[in-house]
């Protein structure tokens, strides 16, 4: 598509993103939980009416999508690339790099969902830590793309990544996601999907009960420097 074609598509999404009842809406997705639209219009702070315009215009840009079950209809961004398009307007909507200095609450500065991976200062050094070793390897023609080398497969699989049925799905594999409260990337795609639910699994890191943040639990925190090296972590 180029740029005449995508101008008026943009614009509509665009404008369905700007206005701020929406704009709530889709942030409190990032977490990558399903909702209803009353759970959604208490976040918007509407009415329930009101929210269900709003969510039908969502739906019809393709930024979220339904599921009903039961009486319910349960409501959530509509694939990974609705929740990497809103990390990058978080950090276009930041101003300048410049003199970077991390406002963000601290709890979700240290580790958070982004969707379905990671973020935050713990997500930043792991996507550092996994160059360093030679696990991840940028992809000649695009600096953003990542491969997973032999080394990396090895010590991955052994946290109980499946590198391979990661390769399989039918989305983009691992690709340098902007993060907006440390302004340096960490790892999106399948790959960081896959991880953030192995860390999940060993119990490493938890989930927040009622925000995207995620605790670093004692094992994890010790598994971070043995396996990783990673020792100031907070």
């Amino acid at each position: 598509m180029d740029a005449t074609c995508a101008d008026a598509p943009v614009s509509r999404v665009a404008a369905a993103i700007a206005e701020p009842a929406r704009t709530r809406m889709l942030y409190s997705l990032m977490d990558g939980h399903a909702r209803t639209s009353t759970e959604l219009a208490i976040v918007a702070e509407v009415s329930p009416s009101t929210a269900s315009v709003h969510l039908g215009r969502l739906k019809d840009q393709r930024l979220v999508k339904v599921v009903t079950q039961g009486k319910y209809r349960y409501y959530s961004l509509e694939n990974p690339s609705v929740a990497a398009a809103l990390e990058a307007l978080t950090v276009v909507a930041g101003g300048s790099c410049d003199r970077f200095v991390p406002n963000t609450p601290t709890r979700l500065r240290a580790a958070r969902t982004c969707y379905d991976h990671m973020a935050g200062a713990l997500a930043v050094a792991l996507h550092e830590r996994f160059l360093e070793l030679g696990w991840l390897t940028t992809d000649s023609l695009d600096d953003t793309e990542y491969h997973v080398t032999k080394d990396g497969t090895r010590a991955l699989e052994g946290l109980g990544m499946d590198i391979e049925a990661a390769r399989a799905l039918r989305r983009r594999f691992a690709y340098a996601c902007l993060d907006w409260s440390e302004r340096r990337p960490h790892i999106a795609g399948a790959f960081g999907a896959t991880l953030l639910k192995a860390l999940l699994k060993r119990k490493w890191v938890i989930k927040d009960l009622d925000s995207r943040a995620l605790s670093l639990t004692p094992a994890g925190r010790r598994e971070m420097w043995t396996r990783f090296g990673l020792r100031e972590l907070t």
